[in-house]
């Protein structure tokens, strides 16, 4: 039987908290590199967190997809969503890089650093649920214990 425990509960949503805090502090890290002279060390950076990003979207939709329950499906959906205005964003970049100038240049840089400010506005929105959605399920365990000890 799975162990429901409201300490189990709370010690696997921590260890996750854990687990994107550390992520975002190496993101952060990462984000520093913009500083980089080295255009070829900066282009690896980036080939490499693109595929960091679509293994990690693969394996959340992978999950969505093993669960059976509304919740879940609905998060795979948002996920199917942000997967898809990502695909237009590297597209539109990519089609835009091919054929820019200097003056193009710049507004492509520009529009690149807002996405990636709207990126990030969009992970600490989910962050923000994330620690709603551990709490409320942390009140949920404690109501369901109660609701056994009162029969």
């Amino acid at each position: 039987m799975k162990d429901n425990s409201l300490s189990k509960q709370l010690d696997k949503a921590s260890a996750q908290l854990k687990r994107l805090s550390d992520r975002a502090s190496e993101a952060e890290a990462n984000a520093n590199a913009k500083n980089a002279k080295d255009k070829a060390a900066l282009k690896q950076r980036v080939d490499a967190a693109e595929a960091d990003a679509k293994k990690a979207s693969d394996d959340l939709k992978a999950s969505a997809n093993k669960a059976k329950d509304e919740t879940t499906q609905w998060w795979g959906q948002v996920q199917d969503n942000w997967k898809s205005h990502i695909a237009k964003v590297r597209k539109h970049a990519a089609q835009a890089k091919a054929n820019m100038k200097a003056d193009q240049a710049e507004m492509r840089a520009e529009l690149a650093e807002d996405n990636a400010a709207a990126a990030v506005d969009f992970a600490y929105a989910a962050i923000e649920e994330a620690e709603y959605q551990v709490l409320n399920a942390a009140m949920a365990r404690v109501d369901a214990e109660d609701a056994k000890s009162a029969t």
